[in-house]
Order: structure tokens, then sequence, then C-alpha cells
């Protein structure tokens, strides 16, 4: 695997959750290629495996574990067998997390007239249940793997949690109340931990990506033809970069935030890869 940077994470355990994932995959392999022993954590236990394996095919060493970051326990079970085959947890990266169709509204601007529209969900017609999965998936799906992992973090030296947070947590975006809000607790309670731990060594930061291509999200972004959706060209108008990223562009980041040498007195920063979307105010 090609890396962006080099970094010697040799000795170093670490957890992904999401990590079976078009994104946190990509993390998981690069934290690999960099010498740590990775588990890769996800519901999906299929595609941890899946990705532990071909992490492994490339010479590196991983495993795949199921377990849900809404239970506690199912993430103690992952921790013990995370122990077992690696030792104390060095690195944390809580990737888990994503959206509901019951926080979302369908369109951008309320119009009183959808009321009457049965095929309209405005936002009155939120359903609490759907948004408090949003907020529970993305809060504490991000609390609790790091109240679990934290109890090895606290005790080792050069800790790192990263959480994951999004652009939408600088500047909502329309039609997802829920995602939003939720990615903005997670920037809110990254800089909350990073002041919590810091007395023990524990670094805390985040990183917020903006829209990036995958085959996961493809149909959202191009239609039958190839052509760019009206929602992909809304977004590349606001984009000053004009494009979509691609996952390999995250790994600098993940890299710098992972290397005590170069990001050793970062601690609590929410760092935007997004193009330039958060920066641009449209004029």
């Amino acid at each position: 695997m090609n890396l962006p940077l080099n970094i010697d994470l040799s000795g170093k355990t670490a957890v992904v959750t999401g990590g079976g994932g078009v994104l946190c995959s990509e993390f998981a392999k690069a934290i690999a290629a960099s010498g740590a022993s990775v588990a890769i954590l996800d519901l999906n236990g299929e595609a941890a495996e899946r990705v532990a394996d071909a992490i492994k095919t490339d010479g590196g060493k991983a495993i795949g574990i199921s377990a849900n970051v809404l239970e506690k326990e199912s993430l103690e079970s992952a921790k013990k067998v995370i122990n077992d085959a690696f030792g104390p947890v060095d690195i944390l990266i809580n990737g888990a997390g994503g959206n509901n169709t019951k926080g979302t509204t369908t369109k951008d601007y309320f119009d009183p007239a959808d009321l009457e529209d049965e095929d309209v969900k405005t936002f009155f017609d939120l359903d609490p249940a759907g948004v408090g999965f949003v907020f529970n998936l993305n809060f504490l799906g991000t609390l609790l793997p790091t109240q679990v992992f934290a109890m090895d973090l606290k005790d080792r030296e050069d800790a790192v949690i990263i959480n994951i947070s999004s652009m939408n947590a600088f500047t909502p975006l329309t039609r997802i109340p829920a995602y939003s809000g939720a990615k903005a607790a997670i920037s809110n309670f990254t800089q909350w931990l990073a002041v919590h731990f810091s007395k023990v060594g524990i670094r805390v930061n985040a990183i917020a990506p903006g829209f990036f291509h995958t085959q996961q999200n493809h149909a959202l972004l191009f239609d039958e033809n190839g052509n760019y959706t009206a929602r992909s060209q809304k977004i590349l108008s606001q984009t000053p970069m004009d494009r979509f990223g691609t996952p390999e562009e995250l790994l600098g980041t993940l890299l710098w935030l992972l290397e005590p040498k170069a990001s050793g007195f970062v601690n609590g920063v929410v760092v935007p890869v997004d193009g330039g979307f958060s920066a641009y105010s449209g004029v």
C-alpha cells in the first residue's frame, strides 16, 4: 500500500470501529501498513473479516471481529479477543456512524403545501425514534467504545483517539438534521475528551470528511448515465476545489494525527478534509 506519510507504528495495537466500511477500511489498511496490529470491528462481521484478510494478504497483522458499538458487553468481549491476540490497545479510531432515512426530510425547504402530500416527508414528519437512532449510533457509538478501550489507552505511551466528525458539524446540510446534529455532538465530545484525558497522555482529535466518491454512494452522486445528480451539482458548486475527494486523501491527516513526533502537541482539534467546503461562504 502506498502511503502519503511514512510513520512507524510497530508494536502498537489499533482498534477501528466501523472498519468494514469504505473509509474506515482504508484507515485500517494504512495503520496496518505502518506496522501496527489492527482489530477491525464492525456490526457486519463478514465485512470486518474481509478487511482483515486483505491486510494479512499484504503481510500485515489484523483480526476482524463482529461487534455492536451500542452494546458495551459486545465491546468488552471484543476487547478480550484483541488483548489476547495483540495485547493492550494504543490507538482507537471511532469510525462507526451513519444516518437513517427516518431522520431525513424530502426537501431542502419547508412548504406548508407539503403537509398535504403523503410522498413528502417534512420536518413535522421526522420520526423521534429514527432521530434517536442516528444520535445513538454516532454519539453513543463513540462514547461506549471510548469507555471500553480507553481503559487500555490510559496506561499506554503516545495513546491516541481519533473520532470521525463531518463537515455537517461546521455548517448543517439541508435534509439531514439528525446526522448534522449528531456530528456536531461528536466535534464537541472530541474537545471534551481531549481535555478530560489530557493528564494521562491520551490525545483526542477528529477528522471531518467532506464529500468522498465511493462505490457506496455512487448512485447518489451520479445518475445512470454517469452524470452528476442535482445534489452533486449543488455540492460541487459549494466546493472550491470543484471535485469529490477519494478515500486515500484522508490518510495523510490520519497518519499525521497518529504520529507523536509530528502532532504530539495537537489535541482537541477537528480537521476538515473537504476541498474547502466548510470554508466557503458561497460568495
